[in-house]
């Protein structure tokens, strides 16, 4: 059991109204940026044409900027499952971290409990599942790698969010074809194939993302294939 943690509403401007009938996606983010107030600040300012529905600051305290029932402005040029607006059929988090070009670090953990507790709450008002809870990498590969390879996936999934492959030395002989067809059956838009492998790595092989379909890279996309 997570503690309960602060929500501060921050009312952005930065969203107008779904086009899709039902929520059934969840995106995490890092914000990338050098401070929680700078990326708050960017996140409700007009001109920005951006925003999510929340912002997780590393002490823990949950910022809520944009009503759930709101097509926040935090996924871009973005595509799952063959399908384009992910802003249209999502709930966007983004978590603070001064990302790779401010100096990536690891998630404190009272941030992490409240992502948990947070992510928890969403899932239990909306029908998403665990295949459709992804990174901002995963659904714009060739743009973004956010939340990065230090965001503990597989603790999440400890508690019910999303999928990880956790059996251990997981390895399949498929070529980089196969690879791909399965990375797309599962969501992935892999027109720049190496773009779409290292995204799937950074989420599901952390360890090693070096964008090449490896027997290891494999494996793991059969066992997230066999549990959806």
């Amino acid at each position: 059991m997570t503690p309960k943690v602060a929500i501060t509403p921050r009312q952005s401007p930065n969203y107008d109204e779904r086009r899709a009938a039902t929520v059934d996606m969840l995106v995490l983010h890092y914000t990338g940026m050098r401070s929680a107030k700078e990326a708050l600040d960017r996140l409700v300012a007009p001109e920005a044409k951006v925003s999510a529905h929340y912002v997780v600051d590393e002490d823990g305290t949950i910022h809520s900027l944009v009503a759930e029932t709101a097509r926040a402005w935090h996924a871009g040029v973005s595509q799952w499952q063959g399908l384009a607006d992910v802003n249209s059929r999502s709930v966007g988090i983004e978590i603070v971290n001064p990302g790779h070009e401010f100096g990536y670090r690891p998630f404190p953990e009272p941030q992490l409990q409240a992502v948990i507790r947070l992510c928890n709450g969403i899932l239990s008002r909306h029908a998403i599942p665990a295949c459709n809870v992804v990174g901002h990498s995963d659904v714009a590969p060739t743009r973004k790698e956010d939340p990065g390879e230090l965001f503990p996936w597989e603790r999440l999934k400890s508690y019910g969010i999303g999928l990880w492959p956790f059996s251990g030395d997981e390895r399949a002989d498929l070529d980089q074809a196969q690879v791909l067809d399965r990375l797309a059956r599962y969501g992935y838009d892999v027109t720049e194939p190496r773009a779409a492998i290292t995204a799937f790595q950074r989420h599901f092989r952390p360890q090693k993302v070096d964008g090449l379909a490896d027997s290891e890279t494999a494996g793991r996309i059969l066992r997230l294939l066999s549990a959806i």
